[in-house]
C-alpha cells in the first residue's frame, strides 16, 4: 500500500552485488523527484555509500541499477541521473495491486508503527485559570492536540496534560480583582489593585457571588473565597472552550502539587548535592555555568519566589517517573529561553534529557484585507478563542492555525477564513470530499453495491488515474513524517496536493457513461481518496462532510 517499501526491497536485495550490507548505508533517502518526469521514486544510496564502497557514485548507481533490473520485474523503468541518484519508474500491475490492497484496507490506510510500544505525554495550552483562553492559546492547543493524533495514528500511548498554577501571584491578584468587583457591586468605594484584571469576566463572577451569597463575603479576610470562585468558573470556561475545538485533555497537573509534595525542594538538595546550587544577593543560584551556560542561573528570588525553571524541572523530573518515553512540551516562542535550564538541571539529576523535546510556535495575528483585524471583544481587552470560534467556526479555527509551520508567524485572515470558497482552504477541501460523496451516490444508483474483489484494476491506465494513485501511496509517509518532525501542516500541504490530484483526476477520466468495469474502477478510486481527505481531515480535528 505504500511505494516505498517496494524500492526499498529492492535495493536491500542488490546491496550484496558490491559487497554491501544496510548497516554500511543507514543514511540513505529514499523520496519522491520534485519532477514527476524523473520517475516515481528516487534515491540517492550510491552518494552515500561511496565512501564505504571506495567507488565514484555514478558507478556505484549503474551497478546498483544493473542488480535491480536482474532481480525484480516490479520496474518499468530504472535509471541513473546526475552525480549518482537512481530513479525508477513502477509497471502498471504494481500500482493496481497495490491499489486493490489499500481500497481493501482504505479506513485505516495511513496507520503504521513507527511509534508502537512508545508512551508520549503531550503538555500544552497550559494557560493558568486567570482569564478566557486568548487566540495564542488556540494555536498551542491545536498544534499539541494534532500531533497527538499523529503519533496515536503512528502506534504511540499518548496523554494529553494541562499544566497549571493556582498558587501563585497571578492567582491572587485574581482574587483580589474579583473582590474588588464585588464590593463595588454592593455599592463599597473599593478600587481595583493595581495592575489587577480587568475584564468583564471578572464583573461576571462577581455578580454571581452576589447573586449566591448577598453581601456575606464584604467581610472576608484575604482573597481566597474568591479566587477559588474565580479559577473553578474560569477552569470550567476553558475546558468548554477546548472541547468546542474537539481538544480533550485526559489528565491536569496543578504545580502547586509540587510544593505540597517537596518535589521542589527536593531538586534544590539533590543540585546542592552536587555541588551546583549556591547563595548570592539573597537568592539561591544553579551554577549552570558549570554545565556549559555562559552564565548562572536563578532559580529562587531573594523574595523567596522560585523563577520557573525550578517547578519545570521538577516537573518534567515527575513526567519521567511516570515513565514517558518522550515528553513533548508545546509553547510560544516566549518561553524558549528556560528551556536549555530545564535540560541542564534533570541531566544532572540523572535523567536521559534527550527524552524531553519541544515544539516552539510562533504567534498569531487577526488580519482582514491584509491589515490588523480588531474584533470586538466583550470579555476581556484581548480577543478570546471563542469570540474567534464565534466567528469563523471550529473547523475553519482549527484549521488556519496549522495552515503553516509552527516556526512561522501567522497571520489568520478572517475574511479568507469566512469566505464559502475555494479562496478558503478548509471549503475547498471539506468541498472535495462532499462532491467525491455525490459522484458516488450517482454511480450507486446506477452500479448497486461492488466490493473490491469486483474491481478490475488494469482498466486504470490514465496518466490522471497513475498520478492520484501515486499521491494516495505516500499518505503513510506523510503522516510519519508529520510525526517525527513536528510539523502537522505537512498534512495540509498533502491533503491540498491530492484534491487537485483528484480535480485533474476528475477532469480527465469521465466516471459517469463509462463501460461498467471502467465507472467501477474510477469510482473506488474516488471512493478511496475521499477516504485518505477523510483520515486526513480527522488527524487535524476537522470534519469531512458528505454534502455541501
Amino acid at each position: 500500500m505504500s511505494l516505498k517499501p517496494l524500492f526499498y526491497q529492492a535495493i536491500q536485495q542488490a546491496l550484496p552485488t558490491l559487497d554491501l550490507k544496510e548497516s554500511d548505508v543507514p543514511n540513505y533517502t529514499i523520496e519522491a523527484p520534485k519532477d514527476p518526469s524523473h520517475g516515481d521514486l528516487s534515491t540517492n544510496i550510491a552518494m552515500v555509500s561511496a565512501k564505504v564502497a571506495k567507488e565514484a557514485p555514478q558507478s556505484i548507481a549503474a551497478k546498483l541499477a544493473d542488480a535491480i533490473r536482474l532481480q525484480s520485474d516490479l520496474f518499468s523503468h530504472i535509471g541513473v541521473a546526475g552525480p549518482g541518484f537512481i530513479n525508477i519508474r513502477f509497471k502498471s500491475s504494481v500500482y493496481h495491486h497495490e491499489m486493490k490492497k489499500l481500497a481493501q484496507h482504505a479506513e485505516s490506510f495511513g496507520r503504521n508503527n513507527s511509534f508502537e510500544g512508545q508512551k508520549i505525554i503531550l503538555e500544552f495550552v497550559s494557560a493558568n485559570p486567570t482569564g478566557p483562553l486568548t487566540v495564542g492559546h488556540g494555536r498551542n492547543a491545536v498544534l499539541g492536540d494534532t500531533m497527538a493524533r499523529l503519533y496515536e495514528w503512528c502506534g504511540a500511548s499518548v496523554t494529553r496534560e494541562y499544566y497549571f498554577n493556582n498558587a501563585g501571584r497571578q492567582m491572587r491578584m485574581l482574587g483580589e480583582s474579583v473582590k474588588a468587583r464585588y464590593a463595588q457591586q454592593l455599592g463599597e468605594a473599593v478600587e481595583l489593585p493595581e495592575g489587577g484584571y480587568e475584564g468583564e469576566y471578572i464583573s461576571e463572577i462577581a455578580t454571581t457571588l452576589v447573586e449566591g451569597h448577598g453581601n456575606a463575603l464584604l467581610n472576608e479576610e484575604g482573597e481566597g473565597v474568591f479566587k477559588e470562585a474565580a479559577e473553578t468558573t474560569i477552569l470550567d470556561d476553558i475546558n468548554r472552550t477546548l472541547d468546542r475545538l474537539q481538544v480533550h485533555m485526559d489528565s491536569y497537573f496543578n504545580e502547586h502539587s509540587l510544593y505540597e509534595n517537596k518535589a521542589i525542594y527536593d531538586v534544590v538538595e539533590k543540585l546542592n548535592e552536587k555541588g551546583l546550587v549556591y547563595q548570592k544577593d539573597g537568592a539561591v543560584w544553579f551554577a549552570t555555568s558549570q554545565l556549559g551556560k555562559d552564565k548562572d542561573t536563578v532559580l529562587i528570588k531573594k523574595s523567596g519566589e522560585p523563577t520557573y525553571r525550578l517547578p519545570d524541572i521538577a516537573y518534567h523530573r515527575d513526567k519521567l517517573d511516570r515513565g514517558f518515553d518522550l515528553c513533548i512540551d508545546i509553547f510560544g516562542a516566549d518561553h524558549i529561553d528556560t528551556y536549555p535550564d530545564v535540560l541542564r538541571g534533570i541531566d544532572v539529576l540523572g535523567y536521559d534529557a534527550s527524552k524531553v523535546d519541544v515544539l516552539v510556535y510562533q504567534f498569531v495575528t487577526l488580519v482582514k484585507d491584509g491589515k490588523p483585524f480588531k474584533m470586538s471583544t466583550r470579555k476581556a481587552n484581548f480577543v478570546t478563542l471563542d469570540e474567534l470560534m464565534d466567528e469563523v467556526g471550529s473547523d475553519v479555527t482549527r484549521f488556519f492555525f496549522l495552515m503553516r509551520s509552527p516556526s512561522t508567524h501567522l497571520e489568520f485572515d478572517v475574511a479568507q477564513a469566512k469566505e464559502a470558497s475555494d479562496k478558503n482552504p478548509v471549503f475547498y477541501l471539506q468541498y472535495a470530499h462532499a462532491r467525491i460523496q455525490s459522484v458516488l451516490r450517482k454511480v450507486g444508483e446506477e452500479l448497486g453495491f461492488t466490493t473490491v474483489d469486483d474491481i478490475d484494476w488494469s482498466t486504470l491506465e490514465h496518466e490522471a488515474e497513475h498520478s492520484l494513485m501515486k499521491k494516495l501511496f505516500f499518505f503513510p509517509d506523510v503522516i510519519e513524517t508529520a510525526a517525527r518532525s513536528k510539523e502537522p501542516h505537512k498534512v495540509i500541504t498533502y491533503l491540498q496536493e491530492t484534491a487537485q490530484e483528484f480535480t485533474h483526476f476528475y477532469h480527465e477520466c469521465r466516471i459517469m457513461g463509462e463501460p461498467k468495469s471502467v465507472m467501477a474502477s474510477r469510482a473506488k478510486l474516488a471512493e478511496v481518496t475521499a477516504t485518505v481527505l477523510k483520515t486526513g481531515l480527522s488527524l487535524l480535528g476537522v470534519e469531512a462532510p458528505d454534502r455541501m
